[in-house]
């Protein structure tokens, strides 16, 4: 089979979605890969190491797509992207399914795409499982990103002219991205607190050294949220968060936030009336910016200064400012989920495999997701991990 790995075109993405380590792992297999050239370059790996992990180097985007039995990508096709693709080829990528106007397309062009965003979260899925591995990574570079703008230290300092008071951090939504965050601030000497719709999360918090902040639930509630993954509440409960996240996040130095919500606009947690209640030199990262943010101030890929001295960052696709590393998890991740239909004797797709029925969007010329399935728990958007 031959697997071809574009550049990625949107702006700010950074990754790759295969390595000199998988390209080889690919290679050995008997597979031949294609990477075209520079494709790598942002993520610290040269067209050399490329060549000398056995890939052959394609001097544009078509030269490595038109004859590709396989592509891996790390952002979804775009519409003249698609057009290069060769007929029938399988594409595996981050795919935005919910969001995604290409998918006629690609089934028009008989393309196989699996989205990996959709992959469920079992045992068997975890080395799959490119959510937590670029989450993992959006999470801590969310706290590198806070320490940039926060105008003063986030440990406690004890010097001859004075001490200096830790940095005061709220977390909001303890998933992958929310729990490094936690780590990341700790390790950076802050007093750490996080808040999360999930009453089970109360305990990683607590082990990673933060306090928790609990809103009062009934029995419903708890018994409604209390699973993997954060769900959409009651206005009741919104309205009882808002009281306590108002009363804490005024008292906050950096605000991180997390939530998203499957296939819709991120939630709002953080008002426009509660970030004018901010101290000076507070700094609010939205982590949830791609989808329209968590604070009600965010503009999405800007960074802005309110009146009264709160910095919203609305920095998007955060992996990709760990670009090297985000690329090695991200790689091994897809190589992992090629082992699944890829192997020395060749190339076969199991439907009855459920990770690959979960994941297939487009096949045979039919668009499949959403007619196979609904959304649920186990297929959710990039973001809802975080």
């Amino acid at each position: 089979m031959q697997i071809a790995i574009p550049a990625e075109r949107l702006a700010g993405e950074a990754r790759v979605a295969a390595t000199p380590e998988t390209v080889k792992k690919l290679v050995a297999m008997g597979h031949t890969v294609v990477v075209e050239s520079g494709a790598g370059r942002l993520s610290a790996v040269p067209d050399a190491a490329y060549a000398e992990a056995g890939a052959s180097l394609a001097a544009s985007r078509a030269a490595a797509l038109s004859s590709a039995d396989i592509v891996l990508k790390v952002r979804p096709p775009e519409a003249d992207e698609i057009a290069e693709f060769k007929t029938g080829a399988t594409v595996v990528s981050l795919m935005n399914p919910y969001a995604n106007p290409h998918l006629a397309a690609m089934a028009a062009k008989k393309l196989s795409a699996f989205a990996m965003e959709l992959l469920p979260r079992t045992t068997r899925a975890q080395s799959m499982d490119v959510l937590s591995s670029q989450n993992n990574i959006a999470g801590y570079r969310a706290v590198l990103l806070a320490t940039h703008y926060y105008p003063r230290f986030m440990p406690m300092l004890m010097t001859a002219a004075g001490t200096v008071k830790p940095a005061r951090v709220l977390i909001m939504g303890v998933g992958v991205a929310g729990l490094q965050a936690i780590a990341t601030a700790k390790r950076l000497g802050a007093v750490v607190e996080a808040t999360d719709v999930r009453p089970s999360t109360k305990e990683q918090v607590e082990s990673l050294g933060a306090k928790f902040i609990e809103v009062p639930m009934t029995d419903e509630e708890k018994a409604a949220s209390d699973g993997v993954y954060a769900k959409e509440m009651s206005d009741d409960y919104k309205r009882r968060q808002a009281e306590l996240v108002t009363k804490h996040a005024m008292a906050a130095d950096i605000i991180i936030t997390t939530a998203l919500i499957p296939g819709k606009k991120a939630p709002q947690l953080i008002s426009a009336e509660v970030v004018r209640g901010m101290k000076p030199g507070s700094v609010i990262i939205d982590i949830a910016a791609e989808a329209g943010g968590n604070c009600a101030l965010t503009v999405p890929g800007e960074v802005s200064v309110t009146d009264n001295g709160v910095t919203v960052v609305g920095t998007t696709n955060l992996p990709a400012l760990v670009a090297a590393d985000a690329s090695n998890l991200y790689a091994r991740n897809l190589l992992t989920f090629l082992s699944l239909m890829l192997s020395k004797d060749g190339f076969t797709l199991n439907l009855e495999d459920d990770l690959l029925a979960a994941t297939l969007i487009t096949h045979d010329g039919a668009v499949r997701f959403g007619q196979t399935s609904s959304p649920s728990a186990a297929a959710q958007p990039a973001a809802t991990r975080a």
